[in-house]
């Protein structure tokens, strides 16, 4: 058998298994597979491997790199359909390439950077959804606004004030990444912490969007699912251990 259609139907298996799990999770939690969005996570590997993808049936696709998403997605510019991610630490310096190349942003971390988002997608004409980043474990690795103490989140509230007043960007809501566990059960009381500050920033704020959650990666998205998530991030599960 040709390698190449090999991989193709390990990975449209794998795609497709996911969608079963994500349909079943939904439902177990009394909610429509159709609220939560699939982002498959394509850092590291190759554009080859992403248009594997593309044949499964997938449109969304998360990034860690913004240098490295870039051939990627100029190789694949072609198709229209396409939206991509950018899911990992964006440094301030690449606000304005990210501003052209993604279409949406998760991991805002700072009125600094939102700012820089804002500065670049006004003359570009271009309004940016994001997710506003939150480090729940309070691990150094991890980045965005720590909301670990409860005490902390009225401060945080006016950071959050001054995103929600630039115009260019649209807020849809919350992300975090809990530590990493073979068992998923741990990432639970994040993913509700996460969930209790956002209803705390609605009651405080009333911002027009603000309901959704990106969270759950291969490891534990059900669990997410069930404790709301409207979009998970998921690339191990679909396209196996990462290269290198």
């Amino acid at each position: 058998m040709d390698p190449s259609f090999k991989k193709q139907e390990e990975i449209q298996g794998n795609y497709n298994r996911v969608l079963e799990r994500i349909e079943k999770a939904a439902r177990d939690a009394g909610r429509t597979p159709d609220e939560i969005r699939l982002v498959v996570v394509t850092k590291t590997h190759p554009v080859d491997m992403v248009k594997n993808v593309v044949e499964a049936g997938a449109r969304d696709f998360g990034e860690n790199y913004v240098e490295e998403a870039i051939p990627k997605i100029r190789a694949l510019a072609e198709n229209k359909t396409l939206r991509w991610h950018m899911i990992g630490h964006l440094q301030s310096r690449k606000a304005q390439l990210a501003c052209e190349y993604f279409q949406y942003i998760h991991s805002l971390d700072s009125v600094k950077l939102a700012e820089r988002l804002f500065r670049f997608a006004l003359p570009m004409e271009k309004t940016l959804p994001v997710w506003l980043e939150f480090n729940i474990s309070g691990e150094e690795t991890k980045f965005g606004w720590n909301i670990k103490l409860e005490e902390n989140w009225i401060n945080i509230l006016i950071d959050i004030s001054k995103i929600l007043q630039l115009p260019n960007l649209n807020i849809l809501g919350l992300m975090t990444v809990p530590p990493f566990s073979d068992d998923p059960e741990v990432s639970r009381p994040y993913f509700r912490l996460l969930k209790k500050f956002q209803e705390f920033v609605i009651r405080q704020l009333n911002p027009s969007n603000f309901r959704e959650l990106s969270i759950g990666m291969s490891s534990d998205f059900e669990i997410a699912i069930q404790e709301g998530s409207t979009c998970v991030r998921i690339g191990q599960a679909i396209l196996g251990p990462r290269p290198g």
